[in-house]
């Protein structure tokens, strides 16, 4: 039921169409952004129980958690406080958006990785599906953002690199796990990086 009205939601949400050199309302988009930010929020926790849940033990596990994997392609969005606070809006939105533009690619790899091990698994399919096509609309919506501030929108870079063959099915399932937990974090701190410039910015 959920699952059927991802994208009926999620469209809603996106970026409306936007014109190269029209006057931007800073409102809109920044509403736009921080919308869809909400949104994802409340179905990052079902993405990464649903993921776990697949994999069998020891992720599948109750109160599995491994802080300690990263992974060297994508940024953890843990941060100091005080850093974070620092930043200026440009720097934040540079790097929340660099992040899901990296999420979108890992997600994709992801979603290939779960057509493997677990095919015909629907669920969990289409709700990565739906995460990656969330990650590409919170960029859009970033982006309109920063142009509506001035700020300069870097080219997207190839997160991912060359093609990642050869990992074995429990290092795919681990490279899953921290991609769809820092899905999550990325999202969390997204939520709260557009709510300091409605405060900012937004009547």
């Amino acid at each position: 039921m959920i699952n059927s009205i991802v994208v009926p939601c999620l469209l809603s949400l996106l970026l409306a169409p936007f014109v190269l050199g029209a006057p931007v309302s800073l409102a809109d988009p920044i509403n736009q952004a921080y919308n869809l930010a909400l949104y994802m929020q409340k179905n990052t926790s079902m993405l990464l129980q649903t993921y776990l849940q697949y994999q069998g033990s020891p992720f599948s596990d109750p109160g599995f958690s491994a802080p300690e994997l990263q992974l060297s392609s994508l940024a953890p969005a843990a941060v100091p406080f005080m850093s974070w606070r620092g930043l200026g809006d440009g720097e934040r939105l540079v790097q929340a958006r660099g992040a899901f533009s990296a999420l979108a690619q890992h997600l994709q790899l992801v979603s290939d990785d779960q057509a493997d091990l677990n095919p015909g698994n629907s669920i969990l399919l289409s709700q990565l599906a739906a995460a990656r096509l969330r990650a590409q609309g919170l960029m859009g919506n970033m982006a309109s953002v920063m142009m509506a501030l001035g700020v300069s929108i870097p080219p997207e870079v190839d997160a991912l690199g060359p093609a990642p063959f050869g990992a074995s099915a429990f290092e795919r399932k681990c490279r899953g796990y921290v991609v769809t937990r820092e899905y999550g974090h990325w999202t969390d701190r997204a939520v709260r990086d557009m709510a300091l410039l409605k405060a900012k910015y937004v009547a």
